[in-house]
């Protein structure tokens, strides 16, 4: 089968990106309104991915971090977010690109999306094996002031999983 230069899963995917970069954006401009707070999985080894040491071996593959109540300097460009984050009570500085982001979700709005990881323009998406294990935050991938880190299931959001629209 040909490859068709009309590549529909990799612009949803940029579409899907440019809704969290959108929602980081206006947090970054004006703060988080209400209740909303956001968990944002991503993978350690993409490149541009910058974590303190301790943190990658801890969360080798994926971490996940929660946007809520102790944050600071959460800055946004077209590639990235940048954000400090407190681990423990210390203050470290994370480097995010958006296209190593597999999961975002905002559970006071029951809203969530799952992403691909497309590792190009011109690259085929990496399938994701739907294996999650941070998807419920630890108390180290948290900046919780409540104790809380894992997610309530009553309000965590649909996942969006694109393969449901694909064709096999």
């Amino acid at each position: 089968m040909e490859e068709s230069p009309l590549r529909y899963d990799v612009w949803i995917e940029d579409a899907l990106r440019t809704v969290i970069r959108n929602a980081l954006a206006l947090v970054a401009r004006d703060g988080l309104p209400g209740d909303h707070h956001f968990y944002v999985t991503f993978r350690m080894e993409d490149p541009g991915v910058v974590v303190p040491p301790y943190l990658h071996a801890q969360h080798p593959d994926e971490m996940t971090i929660v946007i809520q109540h102790q944050f600071d300097n959460l800055h946004v460009d077209q590639d990235a977010f940048e954000i400090t984050l407190y681990f423990k009570g210390k203050a470290e500085r994370l480097r995010v690109p958006f296209r190593a982001i597999t999961a975002f979700s905002d559970p006071s709005v029951n809203f969530g999306l799952q992403l691909k990881m497309v590792t190009s323009e011109e690259d085929e998406p990496v399938e994701d094996d739907g294996h999650h294990p941070e998807q419920a935050p630890s108390q180290d991938a948290s900046n919780n002031d409540d104790g809380g880190g894992a997610v309530d299931e009553e309000k965590m959001g649909e996942v969006i999983a694109l393969d449901t629209f694909r064709k096999k």
